[in-house]
């Protein structure tokens, strides 16, 4: 049997299944005894203890699993959770069922608001049920220990699980829930474990079933036959020698360049991606110094952060995205009031047109570390719709000195109005992961909607191809930064439709490098008509295999 689903990564894993423990148990709706006081204090004494154990993991964490471990850790220290549990105890319910209503009544109201705000529903539900855990005084539910590596299969992983992941005992992870831009995707991908989301069936696998977890194709083949083993194997070796292959710069079979860059989020990571052959940087995601400040980080604050990363690159691109954040990814310090759908709403550039004082500071920032360094400093706004947004960006950041500024296309209405686009900014980024979303109008996190999370379906396709075309005409570059161009088969359809620049997680660029070496530019053009001719994401990926 084979099952079906979105995969992360392109590594292969043969190996047995071992099942997360089902979750604990709802609270009986039961009323406490009447001590009010004893019962607040037993549930503030549980979350003050479940986010120190969150922040402890964070600290033995690498950075990327140490930021998500971070903000799940601020789950469990909102006051405003802490003032719903103590109202529900007041109203008679035990700190137990207070908790799991409380957090259910958040977890439901992220859900609702859809897009980044309902990536965080799981991790909410994994922090309510580390402190029922500790109200009980029995361990939290976790990832199962084992003597043999197995295949972690689960309904979906916490960011707590993920993060400490035992990479010598886990080959890899099944999820019946989640995407590609999910925490548990994320984390997968860091660590470069072969991952599978969005999977129906996966509960249906029973512990100890011989299973083959391909990524790169997207299937688990349950109780596989001597002859798919051998060549899953033979798969496997061939992974291998080409991730220990000599790193060179990133191009094709017949010369043509197409320099691949790391997506990053703190200066701490630089120093990996250059190890793993980033030719510089294609995503500096610079939310992150923001995201837990009450204040905005002063001119001074973040011309240290952006110096020391420009540092990191001498004479190379550094590609730097000024702060995406909003109703989608609310901070304290940026107030955009409550929306019915922040995924559609006042984020990206639109919310920092609202608060034009941090950009300015932002971009004041950027240009110092640009002037005290010698990278080759890009910067670019996220979520631009048409020429208008491109002229107020591109002629804001000339007017404090920046060199090159360009735009995200995040939303189709850019790609259509590409031509113009083009015209005005020096560059032009995708970032496929909202493009993909917008496109197929599917929220990215839901797992019942996993076959819409394709980057590889013909529409978004063509909207590349538009913005290549675009590019091409006006001399502009165009870049893709999003997990499209982690994937090697499908970095080279991008290549094909007019993408210049790939940036990933700088754990798959051995396996990017070495696929585009397999092909011509010519070649890689047939392949991406190919797909752009297909009718589905599954369909374009297999034209693009047989293409000639």
């Amino acid at each position: 049997m084979e099952l079906q689903g979105v995969g992360v990564g392109r590594s292969v894993a043969i190996g047995k299944v071992v099942r997360m423990p089902d979750p604990l148990p709802e609270p009986k709706d039961a009323r406490h005894s009447g001590d009010v006081a004893a019962e607040k204090e037993a549930a503030a004494s549980a979350l003050t203890f479940v986010a120190a154990d969150l922040r402890e993991r964070a600290e033995k964490a690498d950075a990327e699993a140490n930021e998500v471990l971070t903000a799940t850790a601020l789950m469990a220290e909102d006051p405003s959770i802490l003032e719903s549990v103590n109202e529900i105890i007041d109203g008679g319910k035990t700190a137990e069922r207070a908790v799991f209503e409380a957090f259910g009544k958040f977890r439901d109201m992220l859900i609702s608001l859809g897009g980044m705000m309902a990536e965080r529903a799981t991790d909410l539900g994994d922090v309510s049920q580390r402190v029922v855990a500790r109200l009980r005084g029995v361990p939290a539910p976790g990832v199962p220990q084992r003597d043999e590596p197995f295949v972690l299969v689960a309904d979906d992983l916490a960011p707590a699980d993920t993060a400490l992941l035992e990479l010598d005992k886990v080959l890899a992870l099944v999820t019946r829930q989640g995407g590609p831009t999910s925490h548990t995707a994320i984390l997968a991908r860091s660590k470069a474990i072969p991952a599978i989301m969005g999977v129906a069936e996966a509960l249906d696998l029973a512990d100890d079933t011989l299973v083959i977890v391909d990524a790169g194709a997207g299937t688990i083949t349950t109780d596989p036959t001597a002859e798919q083993r051998s060549a899953a194997e033979a798969r496997i070796a061939e992974l291998a020698a080409a991730a220990n292959a000599p790193i060179t710069d990133g191009a094709l079979a017949d010369g043509t360049l197409v320099p691949l860059l790391a997506n990053l989020g703190t200066p701490s990571e630089a120093a990996q991606a250059v190890e793993l052959g980033a030719e510089g940087v294609g995503l500096f995601r610079t939310e992150l110094m923001f995201l837990d400040a009450t204040t905005a980080p002063t001119v001074e604050e973040q011309t240290a952060e952006y110096t020391e990363m420009l540092k990191h690159f001498p004479g190379k691109k550094v590609v730097v995205r000024a702060l995406d954040a909003g109703a989608d990814k609310p901070l304290s310090f940026m107030d955009m009031g409550e929306e019915a759908n922040p995924a559609l709403g006042q984020r990206g550039l639109r919310s920092l047109r609202v608060n034009e004082n941090i950009l300015r500071d932002q971009l004041t920032a950027l240009v110092n570390a640009q002037n005290a360094t010698d990278a080759d400093l890009w910067v670019m706004a996220p979520m631009v719709s048409d020429a208008e947004e491109t002229d107020y960006f591109v002629s804001l950041g000339r007017e404090l000195g920046l060199n090159t500024v360009g735009v995200m296309a995040e939303v189709p209405s850019l790609a259509v109005l590409a031509d113009q686009v083009a015209e005005r900014s020096d560059f032009v980024s995708i970032g496929s992961n909202d493009l993909t979303q917008y496109t197929l109008a599917a929220d990215r996190m839901l797992g019942t909607l996993a076959k819409f999370q394709d980057p590889w379906h013909p529409a978004v396709l063509r909207l590349v191809k538009m913005i290549g075309a675009a590019g091409a005409a006006a001399g502009k570059p165009v870049g893709v930064c999003g997990e499209a161009a982690a994937d090697p088969q499908l970095a080279v359809v991008l290549v094909g439709l007019g993408v210049t620049s790939l940036s990933m997680t700088p754990q798959a660029l051995a396996d990017v490098r070495a696929e585009l070496k397999t092909v011509t530019l010519e070649q890689a053009t047939v392949r991406a008509e190919a797909a752009i001719n297909a009718t589905t994401g599954p369909t374009a990926r297999e034209a693009a295999a047989n293409a000639s």
